[in-house]
């Protein structure tokens, strides 16, 4: 799959530090940059960050409140079409790069509704941690909406990976749903005979497949629950199918497009 990078456009743009860099897999890294200028967002929305005269959005792991933006990356190699991401690969900390001063996107958390399932594929599960965060770190947030209160919401994480390795946050998932009751998450690997996989113990398949089950499971209201699908544009695809002539409201976000 090509990576889309584009070149720099005219315009102001700040900088940021990478402070700290974490390889999860060859191919997915955590970077926590600092910014030069105070950065506003929300949960769910993303930044755009450039080197080179090359520059990508990327959804933001971390809460608002935290000192420092977390990004979670996929690297794709020049010759599968990368651009940007073979040279973050390479940065080291201390490394400068440019910052567009505002966050963008719609993807944020949706507070008419009291269940929220959150369908990720790897790195697409990034704005769900961000949400998570905040949610739990500010009793102020969400806004009251449509009479839902906090203490009525209910999330549940659902990720697919091909490989058991690739959940870059499957620790703090697991901890948050141990702590509270309001909180799920169902992690699922799609090759699951492979040897990378020959300690898995958990759910098999394609998330996209699972989703539906899952939540007739849970018995819930379709008026008063949100589906979101952030990822891979197949899965996005085939989860907004299976829910389009129902009651269940339906939000997306990709990060790429097929060509």
């Amino acid at each position: 799959m090509a990576e889309t990078a584009s070149p720099r456009m005219k315009g102001r743009f700040t900088t940021c530090e990478l402070v700290r860099r974490e390889e999860l897999t060859e191919d997915l890294i955590k970077f926590w940059i600092k910014p030069a200028e105070p950065f506003v967002f929300k949960p769910g929305q993303y930044c755009t960050i450039g080197v080179d005269g090359l520059e990508r959005p990327y959804s933001i792991v971390s809460s608002p409140d935290e000192p420092e933006i977390e990004l979670f990356i996929e690297v794709v190699p020049y010759s599968e079409g990368g651009h940007l991401t073979p040279v973050l690969d390479d940065l080291e900390v201390g490394a400068q790069m440019t910052l567009r001063p505002r966050a963008k996107g719609i993807f944020v958390l949706q507070p008419g509704f009291k269940n929220h399932i959150f369908v990720g594929t790897v790195t697409g599960v990034v704005p769900y941690i961000s949400i998570l965060r905040k949610f739990l770190g500010d009793s102020g947030y969400p806004e009251p909406a449509d009479g839902v209160a906090r203490e009525d919401y209910n999330f549940h994480v659902l990720e697919g990976a091909s490989y058991d390795d690739e959940f870059g946050y499957d620790q703090e998932l697991n901890e948050l749903a141990s702590k509270h009751d309001f909180i799920k998450f169902y992690p699922s690997v799609s090759r699951p005979n492979e040897e990378r996989n020959a300690n898995w113990t958990g759910a098999k398949g394609r998330i996209n497949l699972l989703v539906e089950d899952y939540v007739a499971a849970l018995g819930v209201d379709p008026k008063e629950t949100c589906i979101y699908a952030c990822g891979h544009p197949q899965m996005i695809e085939d989860v907004g199918r299976r829910f389009a002539d129902t009651d269940y409201t339906f939000v997306e976000e990709r990060f790429w497009k097929e060509d």
